[in-house]
């Protein structure tokens, strides 16, 4: 029934993208995120001030097009729109990669300098491929879930942790751990039959999953700050008229200002539900944030190896 679903919706599209009226959104997080809950508000602020006109209808949850498969929709014109976390496109272009690097940026002042210094290589990429940036959206910080107790890195050794784009493969790597790519609506039933013992993610990402159920320890190292990035395909955005345009760009402006003044609530309130539901929530030991710091200053050395004029212009511009 899903694949008839979807199969109807993608065949709708070519009827209705030349006028305009109806585009599809999908999102890979459910309801229950601060992402979906502005995408929902961005396409509600669009209808109202198009009178309709523009109609946009957020899929969350995967339900539409799989996480890894919404750039290629978007590129291709199989849905006008989508959202996609944008450290998955790591092996497309290292720039995608900035905002994966552990300990680059770990306060949300930084990690807005450092979007303000990616910014201008992101869109570039983003236009060779057909596809325009709208808004981004911050995630909290990035922290430890796991089994057991962890002091240092040799608690893990063995671990299969969870990977989720190129950047956290190479840091599981370095944790001596076995990356292992997981999904976020396949992580509670891979913890539970034992593919994976650990992950680094956010709080939202644990309250959302219910992550009390299948790990008891979050400590939290606060590695890094990732963002989803919105965007929009090209033609679609070319065949709207001058003013659907503004009232598009305006709402994605809108967008991004609520995603930046309301991540670090949502990650306190987020925190306070794990350990509401008996999570052991602490703070890492020192020998444990010596350790992923030099993890740090390792994938940023070798981030920058792989485009030294490009990475190297981000992290000139950027200076915290």
């Amino acid at each position: 029934m899903k694949k008839l679903t979807s199969a109807l919706v993608f065949s709708s599209l070519l009827s209705t993208s030349a006028f305009a009226d109806k585009w599809h959104m999908p999102t890979p997080y459910g309801d229950g995120n601060l992402p979906t809950q502005i995408a929902y508000s961005f396409a509600a602020e669009i209808k109202e001030k198009t009178g309709g006109d523009l109609d946009i209808t957020v899929h969350s949850g995967g339900s539409l097009v799989k996480h890894t498969e919404i750039p290629k929709a978007v590129k291709s014109g199989q849905v006008q729109m989508g959202e996609v976390f944008m450290g998955i496109l790591g092996n497309e272009d290292p720039i995608f990669k900035h905002d994966n690097i552990p300990f680059l940026a770990t306060s949300y002042d930084e990690a807005k300098q450092l979007w303000e210094a990616a910014k201008p290589a992101v869109e570039k990429q983003l236009d060779k491929s057909g596809m325009k940036l709208l808004y981004t959206v911050a995630w909290p910080a990035q922290s430890l879930y796991t089994e057991m107790p962890v002091e240092q890195l040799s608690d893990l050794s063995g671990a299969k942790m969870r990977a989720y784009s190129p950047s956290t493969s190479r840091l599981a790597d370095l944790m001596g751990t076995t990356p292992t790519t997981i999904q976020v609506p396949d992580i509670p039933q891979a913890f539970s039959t034992g593919i994976i013992q650990a992950m680094i993610t956010s709080p939202s990402t644990g309250v959302d999953s219910q992550a009390w159920d299948y790990v008891n320890y979050y400590t939290d190292v606060k590695a890094w700050i990732p963002k989803n990035i919105v965007v929009v395909n090209k033609r679609a955005f070319g065949r709207l008229d001058k003013e659907t345009k503004r009232i598009v760009l305006e709402a994605a402006k809108h967008a991004q200002e609520q995603s930046w003044s309301k991540v670090a609530e949502r990650a306190d309130k987020d925190t306070a539900l794990l350990v509401e539901n008996g999570m052991n929530v602490s703070e890492p030991s020192e020998k444990l944030i010596s350790e992923l710091q030099t993890i740090g200053e390792t994938m940023i050395s070798e981030w920058k190896a792989e485009d030294p004029k490009e990475v190297g212009a981000i992290l000139d511009r950027y200076n915290p």
